[in-house]
């Protein structure tokens, strides 16, 4: 998948388009194809560090909570959604 990532905290100067393999759905999560992003203050917020004694975070980071897509796949613990669900 490709994905806009930071590798290390700072401003939006960090952020790099890279490929990275595809997500391990685990229990209570879904795998969304993406159609459609936004980045909200809490991103910067992360990206920046400023979060850092609240939120733990894995580099590479993908910002971007907030999408809209179509489900690919479900983990265990997910009767509400199925794949292609929108």
């Amino acid at each position: 998948m490709k994905a806009m990532t930071y590798s290390r905290y700072g401003d939006d100067s960090v952020l790099e388009l890279r490929d990275l393999d595809t997500p391990r759905v685990g229990p209570g999560e879904v795998l969304v194809r993406v159609k459609a992003a936004s980045v909200n203050p809490v991103d910067w917020k992360v990206m920046s560090g400023g979060l850092d004694p609240l939120m733990m975070t894995v580099f590479p980071a993908v910002p971007g909570w907030d999408v809209a897509g179509v489900v690919e796949a479900v983990g265990l613990d997910t009767p509400e959604f199925h794949v292609g669900d929108e």
